[in-house]
């Protein structure tokens, strides 16, 4: 019987403890307000998106993406991408004072296009920088392949593509492996064509020397001059991240083998993009261009999840000739949010949230952010990927909610930090701004425009 009455009692404390735990939590907010304030105040520089040309041009660009998923097979989307996510109506309210829940039917989606095409009207060639407001975003890396009315600097810093220049073989062998690479392959060919274009060529050079010093080299020139910041590969959509460092010889006489035509051999094609891709990061160090990959799971039923694990990089990282070169890998690495973490300590690596923020909830995000900023604060950067994906979601809503999901993620993280008593408050501040514009800041050199 005592022993019983022990046991009551204890069941009894422990649910008191329990409900004082609850009743504390509920008294203490989730993201400190001196956190959530500093958070609200700082303008950010948006390390990765894509903007669309200010109207009228914004109904025809497509030029926001090389490799635009617009005709893939069906996946399956995250909740995010779907029509019927909640915070899609808080995004319509803000931007445009459309007021109605999602999902949205035929009428809906005419209201939200024809609320959307008033501000558009209203704001006129401004509206991208408008957009940029509304999110408190001072300036945005745009990727894309060319930079338009609209999307200009100060406010917006030029990432263009530079895949293309891997492949200037005959693709179709690669093109071969999915349906989704068929349509990549084929948009790349195009791009690569503009490349081969602009430096008064129709195909490319008869010696590997030729193609590096006649077209890979006065690209990436050109496109410095042109005001990039970064060069951006898309690879992941294309091939997996195994990079290999073959021998300039063996390469030259790969190149030489296959110029002439013919489907290249997959062995043989495969060391020729690995040399390039080496080539190119060394040309982005020496023109003071930080190389941008994506770096998490893609779109597409067809992506290799596998092949994008960034540990494959780690010999690029580790070669001393690519040690001038910045790496930003996109997208903090999903699934590989641990993995993409180790290898801040690479002098030459950082990451972004993009994507990230908009895909996955604030407290998901909050768990694998905190870690990073716990090792590596001065590497991690915000980001959007504010990118036009359907009707209910257009670049300036992924914007403003990535943007939102972003803020409060930083926010949950640091104040977790902060009452673990493993940072200050000054310090917490500190972080915040270093990573929603700082380290982003220093890393490009210029200063935000906002």
């Amino acid at each position: 019987m005592k022993y019983t009455r022990q046991l009551v009692s204890l069941a009894v404390a422990c649910s008191l403890l329990s409900a004082g735990a609850s009743i504390a939590q509920q008294e203490t907010p989730e993201i400190d307000p001196g956190i959530a304030q500093q958070i609200s105040t700082i303008w950010a520089v948006d390390n990765h998106a894509h903007p669309v040309l200010a109207p009228p041009l914004d109904k025809t660009d497509r030029e926001f993406d090389a490799l635009p998923a617009t005709s893939l097979e069906p996946q399956s989307d995250p909740v995010a991408l779907r029509p019927d996510f909640p915070l899609l109506g808080a995004a319509w309210k803000a931007l445009y004072h459309f007021d109605a829940p999602p999902p949205l039917d035929a009428a809906g989606l005419a209201g939200l296009k024809a609320a959307r095409d008033r501000v558009a009207a209203q704001q006129g060639e401004n509206y991208p920088a408008w957009v940029l407001d509304q999110a408190r975003i001072g300036t945005m890396l745009a990727n894309r392949v060319a930079m338009g009315k609209g999307v200009e600097p100060p406010r917006f810093r030029w990432v263009p593509y530079v895949d293309a220049l891997l492949f200037p073989f005959d693709n179709s062998g690669m093109a071969a492996v999915s349906p989704d690479r068929k349509t990549f392959f084929a948009l790349e060919d195009q791009v690569r064509t503009k490349y081969f274009k602009q430096v008064g060529i129709s195909g490319p050079p008869a010696t590997l020397n030729e193609y590096l010093t006649h077209v890979v080299t006065p690209i990436l020139d050109q496109q410095k001059a042109g005001g990039a910041v970064a060069e951006k590969f898309e690879v992941a959509y294309l091939r997996s991240f195994d990079f290999s460092d073959p021998p300039r010889a063996q390469v030259e006489k790969i190149y030489a083998r296959w110029v002439a035509g013919g489907t290249p051999d997959a062995a043989d094609y495969k060391l020729l993009q690995d040399f390039l891709f080496r080539y190119i990061a060394m040309e982005c160090g020496r023109l003071g261009m930080a190389v941008h990959l994506h770096a998490m799971a893609g779109a597409g039923s067809y992506f290799s999840i596998t092949g994008v694990n960034p540990l494959l990089l780690e010999p690029l990282f580790n070669d001393p000739r690519l040690r001038k070169t910045n790496f930003v890998l996109l997208h903090g690495g999903w699934p590989y949010v641990r993995e993409i973490g180790s290898l801040l300590q690479k002098p030459n690596v950082y990451l972004d949230i993009s994507s990230q923020d908009l895909i996955v909830s604030s407290h998901t995000e909050a768990r694998w952010l905190r870690e990073w900023l716990e090792m590596q604060p001065q590497k991690v950067m915000f980001g959007t990927d504010g990118y036009a994906y359907t009707d209910e979601m257009g670049w300036p809503e992924a914007t403003w909610i990535a943007s939102r999901n972003a803020r409060a993620a930083l926010g949950i993280a640091l104040t977790g930090m902060l009452r673990d008593h493993e940072i200050s408050r000054e310090r917490a501040n500190e972080i915040a701004r270093m990573v929603l514009r700082g380290n982003a800041e220093a890393l490009y050199q210029f200063q935000s425009a906002r």
